[in-house]
């Protein structure tokens, strides 16, 4: 299914529904982030997804990394909470969700690189390699959130 983004745009539709989702900056031992490029855009992001029914906000960001990247994660932070009533995420099917996202800091602890039907390609980059990918803005602004003061030091 398609998306489109629309971040204080104002030709957005409005909102029709609101769904709890997680985010996750996964950062390695040598301080490389985990991002995945996104089929329905074609856009680099992080990993990340809708709660579901019985799970808590963590799970799902562990269950989504887990999904969309081949890695098992220890969440370890939060990065910060994102609830921009001017953020739309337009789907196909008609359904245009307002953003409401907790973005989770974590590190890996298990599993290898490996693309999901959402994604065509999943990898490691270095931080000052982000700024140079396609990225749609409100995925950039986490990415620079962890950079600009949530970076943890290697374990």
């Amino acid at each position: 299914m398609g998306r489109r983004d629309y971040e204080d745009a104002p030709d957005a539709p409005a909102a029709n529904s609101l769904v709890p989702a997680a985010s996750v900056v996964v950062v390695d031992d040598d301080g490389r982030i985990l991002l995945q490029r996104r089929r329905d855009n074609g856009m680099w992001a992080l990993p990340g997804g809708a709660m579901h029914i019985g799970e808590s906000l963590p799970e799902c960001a562990v269950r989504e990394t887990r999904e969309e990247t081949g890695f098992d994660v220890e969440i370890i932070g939060i990065v910060g909470t994102y609830t921009n009533p001017r953020h739309v995420f337009a789907y196909d099917d008609g359904e245009v969700r307002q953003e409401f996202s907790i973005c989770f800091l974590a590190r890996p602890v298990s599993g290898q690189l490996a693309v999901s039907e959402e994604s065509t390609d999943v990898r490691w980059f270095d931080p000052a390699e982000v700024d140079g990918l396609p990225m749609v803005a409100g995925i950039r602004k986490r990415v620079t959130d962890w950079r600009d003061g949530n970076m943890p030091a290697a374990r």
